[in-house]
């Protein structure tokens, strides 16, 4: 007597299927069409969440260098004036403060620039 796998191979297909619900059409149908669905959404969520931090870094970029040039100052010297006063604030924190602080945020190019005239 052989042993069949129809238990096993229907849980793996609802599965799938499952995981392909909201997909348009034969996508979501068949079990064909929705596998390569499924593996080409993974790819795609897997690529995105690594582009996703390069766009907010690039926004953070914008916004704070749209803030130093309020206050007289390019992104570029900013930056270099920040290592040289040895101010550990990353990106992401500089652009919330230039956002929501500006006063806080004056201070901290003040601090960039006295240190870029200094060295």
């Amino acid at each position: 007597m052989r042993i069949k796998c129809g238990k096993n191979t229907h849980k793996y297909h609802k599965k799938i299927l499952h995981m392909a619900q909201g997909f348009f059409g034969s996508r979501r149908r068949t079990y064909k069409q929705a596998h390569m669905a499924v593996i080409k959404a993974h790819v795609y969520s897997y690529r995105d969440r690594r582009a996703r931090r390069r766009e907010f870094r690039s926004l953070w970029i914008t916004r704070i260098n749209a803030a130093t040039r309020e206050h007289g100052l390019s992104y570029s010297k900013f930056v270099s004036g920040l290592k040289k006063a040895n101010v550990c604030l990353d990106r992401k924190v500089l652009a919330e403060i230039a956002f929501s602080d500006n006063g806080t945020f004056k201070a901290i190019v003040e601090k960039a620039k006295t240190a870029l005239a200094a060295k």
